[in-house]
C-alpha cells in the first residue's frame, strides 16, 4: 500500500513537473516559430552614472518596453573611465545579479541592470567603458598602461536571466583614448526567439571588418549597433547611414543613438533591409530618453520572400534642420571634382552630364522645374565626383568612390555640406527636381559595398519606395554597373543628397588598380580590359 501510494505520488510529481514547465517550453516554442520578434532601441541623452543606470532599469521595465524581446542601448551614455568595470567572459556564463550581488568584483551598475533584464525578462545590450588587467591577455605583446589595465569600448549582451551571453570590444575607434584588442573580435549570440545576432559599434559601420565581414563569413542577418555618431554632410548622418547599410545588405539592423543634438549626436532606428524603415528618430531638441519599438521580420534562408514589417512606433514628423538646431560636421569637400547647376528664374530645365575625376566617371541624368521664392534663403546643388581616401585626420581611413548631387547653403564648394541658418526669412525651395538619376560603372574589388545615399533636410533619408536601384554584376569583365533613380512621378524640393556611396574599405585587390603583377596576385586575368560605357546594359529607368 505504501508502495503503491509511493508510486502514485511519483506520478504525479511527474505530472505536475511537465504541467509545470509545458508553459514555458510552449511559449519557447511560440516565440522560435514566430515570424517575427519585437525590439526596442533607446535614444539616450547621458548625464551623471547615477542618473543614466535609473533611466536605463526604468526604461527596461516601462510599459513602453514591456513587449519586446530585446532591448538595445546607445554607446558610451552608461559609464567613463571614472567607473569602469570588469566584464566576464560570455563563456562563463555568468549573471553578475546572482554571482556578484554585493558588486564585490564587477561594478554595481552592471549587477544593477543584470538584475534588470533578468526581473524584466528581456534581451539587453548596453555598451560601457570596460576594464581588464593586460596579464590576461599575454599573447598581447603591445606595452600596457602604468595601471596594468587595457580600456575598451565594449557592448555587453545580456539574456533574459541577466546571464552575459556576449561581449564585443570595439575595432575602430574614433579618436577615443581606448585599447583595441590584440586581434579584431567577431561577436555573435543566439536568442531563444530563434535568432542570432551579431554585434559592433558606430564608426565600425563604415568598415569590412567586423560589420560587413559577419554576413559575407557567417551569414549573419540580424545586427545589434549602439552609436554614438557625430553627423557629418552630405553623406554620413547617422539614420543616413543606417538605412543605407541594412538596405544595401538587406540585413535586420538595430541602431541605438546617443541623443545631444547640439554637439551632432542622434540617430536611432530599426531597419528591415529592402524594405527599408521601420522607426527612426534625427532628434533635433535638446535629446531626449525614449524607447523606439517595432516587429522586425525575421529573415529565412529564402530571403526573397518577406512579409512587410508591422510598424509600433510613429515616425518622426516632417521638421526642416538647420545649423541652430543641429550641429553638423562637414566632409572634406574641396577634394571633390564639382560642377554647380545653373538654374533658370522661371521654367524647367535639364541636365545630361558626365563627371570624371582620373578614371572613375559618373554619368548624371536631371530634370527639374524652378521655383520662383518671394523671399528667404534657399539651397544650390553641386554634382560631384570623387575617387580617393576619406580626408579624416587620426582615424582609420577608407577608400571611397563617390557620385552625388548635393545641397550647399551658397555659391562655392566651401558652401557645401553645410546646413541654412534659421537668420533672416524662412526657407524656401528654389528647385522641385523631377528626375534624377545617376549610372556609373564600378570596379570589382575584393572588398566593398555600393550603397544609395540620400538625405532630405529633415535629416532622414528616401524610403525603397521612393527609389529605384540596380546593381548589374559583370564577372567576365570585373565590373558592376550601377543604376540610382528618383521613381517616375515623384519630385523632391526638399533635398540635400541624392548619391551613390561607394565603400572600398582598404581598396587592396580592386580590380585596374596596381600593376600587372598585383592584380594577377588578386585573381583578375592579365591585362585590363576596356571599361563600360557608362549606362551601357544597365539603363536607369
Amino acid at each position: 500500500m505504501d508502495l503503491a501510494m509511493g508510486k502514485n505520488s511519483w506520478r504525479l510529481f511527474l505530472l505536475g513537473l511537465i504541467l509545470g514547465l509545458l508553459p514555458g517550453m510552449s511559449q519557447q516554442a511560440a516565440l522560435v516559430e514566430a515570424d517575427y520578434y519585437t525590439a526596442g532601441v533607446v535614444e539616450f541623452l547621458p548625464t551623471s552614472l547615477t542618473a543614466n543606470v535609473k533611466a536605463y532599469v526604468e526604461i527596461i521595465l516601462s510599459e513602453n518596453a514591456s513587449a519586446t524581446d530585446i532591448i538595445v542601448f546607445p554607446e558610451s551614455t552608461l559609464n567613463g573611465s571614472g567607473s569602469m568595470t570588469f566584464v566576464p567572459n560570455p563563456e562563463d556564463e555568468i549573471s553578475p545579479c546572482l554571482n556578484d550581488p554585493n558588486a564585490t568584483h564587477y561594478e554595481e551598475f552592471l549587477v544593477t541592470i543584470s538584475c534588470a533584464a533578468r526581473n524584466a525578462s528581456k534581451y539587453v545590450v548596453i555598451n560601457l567603458t570596460e576594464k581588464q588587467k593586460c596579464e590576461d591577455v599575454p599573447e598581447d605583446t603591445r606595452p600596457c598602461a602604468s595601471n596594468g589595465l587595457n580600456t575598451y569600448n565594449t557592448n555587453v549582451a545580456f539574456d533574459r536571466q541577466g546571464v552575459v551571453v556576449s561581449r564585443y570590444r570595439k575595432v575602430h575607434l574614433y579618436g577615443e583614448n581606448k585599447n583595441s584588442t590584440h586581434l579584431p573580435e567577431l561577436s555573435t549570440f543566439e536568442t531563444d526567439f530563434g535568432v542570432t545576432f551579431g554585434h559592433f559599434i558606430c564608426f565600425d559601420i563604415l568598415f569590412y571588418t567586423p560589420a560587413h565581414q559577419l554576413i559575407e563569413e557567417q551569414g549573419i542577418t540580424d545586427f545589434i549597433y549602439p552609436a554614438m555618431w557625430f553627423s557629418q554632410l552630405p553623406f554620413l548622418t547617422a539614420v543616413q547611414v543606417q538605412e543605407g547599410w541594412a538596405y544595401t545588405n538587406d540585413v535586420n539592423l538595430l541602431a541605438a543613438g546617443a541623443s545631444r543634438p547640439l554637439v551632432g549626436n542622434s540617430g536611432s532606428g530599426i531597419y528591415h533591409g529592402r524594405s527599408g524603415v521601420l522607426t527612426s528618430v534625427m532628434n533635433q531638441g535638446s535629446g531626449e530618453r525614449a524607447i523606439y519599438v517595432a516587429q522586425v521580420p525575421k529573415y529565412t534562408k529564402r530571403r526573397s520572400v518577406q512579409k512587410r514589417a508591422k510598424r509600433e512606433a510613429t515616425m518622426t514628423p516632417r521638421r526642416v534642420a538647420t545649423s541652430s538646431s543641429y550641429f553638423m560636421k562637414r566632409d572634406y569637400l574641396e577634394n571633390y571634382e564639382t560642377e554647380l547647376l545653373d538654374f533658370d528664374e522661371a521654367g524647367t530645365g535639364n541636365v545630361s552630364r558626365t563627371l570624371c575625376q582620373g578614371n572613375f566617371c559618373c554619368h548624371f541624368d536631371l530634370s527639374w522645374r524652378s521655383l520662383v521664392a518671394e523671399s528667404g534663403s534657399y539651397y544650390s546643388y553641386r554634382l560631384a565626383t570623387y575617387d580617393g581616401w576619406r580626408n579624416e585626420q587620426q582615424v582609420d581611413a577608407n577608400y571611397i568612390r563617390n557620385c552625388a548631387l548635393f545641397a550647399c547653403s551658397g555659391p562655392t564648394i566651401e558652401d557645401c555640406g553645410k546646413l541654412l541658418t534659421t537668420e533672416g526669412a524662412e526657407q524656401q525651395p528654389r528647385v522641385a527636381f523631377t528626375r534624377l538619376a545617376i549610372e556609373v560603372t564600378y570596379p570589382e574589388s575584393r572588398e566593398f559595398l555600393l550603397t544609395p545615399n540620400t538625405l532630405l533636410n529633415n535629416l532622414l533619408p528616401l524610403e525603397p519606395s521612393q527609389f529605384e536601384w540596380s546593381q548589374k554584376d559583370s564577372a567576365d569583365s570585373f565590373q558592376h554597373e550601377v543604376c540610382f533613380a528618383l521613381r517616375e512621378s515623384l519630385e523632391l524640393t526638399n533635398l540635400l543628397t541624392f548619391a551613390i556611396y561607394g565603400n572600398y574599405y582598404d581598396n587592396e585587390c580592386t580590380f585596374d588598380v596596381g600593376d600587372e603583377e598585383k592584380q594577377l596576385s588578386c585573381g583578375y586575368r592579365n591585362g585590363s580590359s576596356p571599361r563600360a560605357i557608362l549606362g551601357d546594359g544597365c539603363q536607369c529607368p
